[in-house]
């Protein structure tokens, strides 16, 4: 919340990149047992973007991030940090934001990789919001980006038809008076669903052998009724209870931009807040679940589409593995 005096911080500009691949349902009909309409009845997916072997999350996010930075006319140079929001790095590391602050020449940029599954892009807009109300900083770059095929079974029906590949970056800077931007967050963890929805191995956990490969423990695994559960409930109730945090009514929100992980969780969760399907965002049927990339896509596709406009009130809200829950209101101040 912004305290009366205090600067403000608002989101200058957005960039989004799809790799040029795409495998649609039918697709997947050759490659693992499962159908079309199964498919769009159970998530509302019809196709996802997959990156060819040769690029990776940084290529992804690095051209993202250009994309936004040439929107706001920005040299790289004038980046102060980069929050790159991923659960696929190139590498543990060194960190993918290194990577990509390298590619990009923003020299005089700090960053790190910040790892919330599903939320994490909203995580980053919390983080980076607060790096500019402090003071310290002038640009920060939010960038979300994973390569979701990489670690993904193509014989397990039941998380293979889930996931896509994509990335998207906004800008967040000070708001100039009279200026808004951000309003608010509500950002949880509850570690006790960490079980249900995660890659086994590649930690210190379970390091890489034979015997993992072998187990299939590099890829997602996810136990679907109490992820669905727990979405459904805490992106509501958070959502819920930031709104009335901050005063603001269903009728007042022009926007709500949800993770795009599933149809069902996302009309569920909009219809107990009150909020009817114009005012939602969707548009998983075009990319499936890009983890952190889903929030930015969405948004870039509601502003294409005439449905976010300057002065606009928008509720970003996702659940992730972990589990986590992000929940940011901002008024659209580009």
């Amino acid at each position: 919340m912004r305290r009366s005096g205090s600067r403000g911080a608002k989101i200058t500009a957005l960039g989004c990149y799809v790799p040029p691949g795409v495998l649609t349902n039918f697709d997947l009909e050759k490659m693992v047992e499962t159908s079309n309409d199964w498919i769009l009845e159970r998530t509302g997916i019809r196709e996802r973007h997959i990156a060819s072997p040769d690029i990776a999350t940084s290529d992804l996010g690095y051209e993202a991030a250009k994309i936004a930075l040439a929107q706001r006319g920005l040299d790289p140079a004038e980046v102060d940090a980069i929050i790159l929001c991923t659960v696929t790095p190139d590498m543990l590391f060194p960190a993918t934001a290194c990577l990509i602050q390298s590619r990009l020449g923003a020299k005089k940029a700090w960053g790190f990789d910040l790892v919330a599954a599903c939320s994490g892009f909203i995580y980053g807009l919390t983080t980076a919001a607060n790096f500019i109300m402090s003071g310290q900083y002038q640009k920060v770059l939010v960038i979300g980006s994973d390569c979701m095929s990489r670690i993904i079974d193509y014989q397990d029906r039941a998380t293979c038809v889930l996931f896509g590949d994509g990335a998207g970056a906004m800008l967040v800077e000070p708001a100039a008076d009279g200026e808004c931007g951000f309003i608010g967050a509500l950002n949880e963890v509850d570690g006790s669903g960490g079980d249900y929805l995660k890659q086994p191995a590649g930690g210190s956990r379970l390091p890489a052998s034979h015997a993992t490969v072998d187990q299939k423990l590099h890829v997602v695994k996810q136990e679907g009724q109490q992820v669905f559960k727990f979405a459904v409930r805490r992106m509501y109730e958070l959502s819920r209870d930031l709104m009335r945090r901050e005063g603001v009514t269903a009728d007042q929100v022009t926007l709500m931009i949800p993770h795009q992980a599933n149809l069902r969780i996302i009309s569920a969760v909009a219809d107990r807040l009150g909020l009817p399907p114009e005012k939602v965002v969707v548009n998983i049927d075009k990319y499936g679940n890009t983890t952190a990339g889903t929030i930015p896509l969405a948004t870039r596709d509601a502003i294409e589409q005439g449905r976010l406009k300057k002065g606009d009130l928008v509720l970003f809200a996702a659940v992730g593995a972990g589990f986590t829950c992000g929940i940011n209101l901002w008024r659209w101040e580009y």
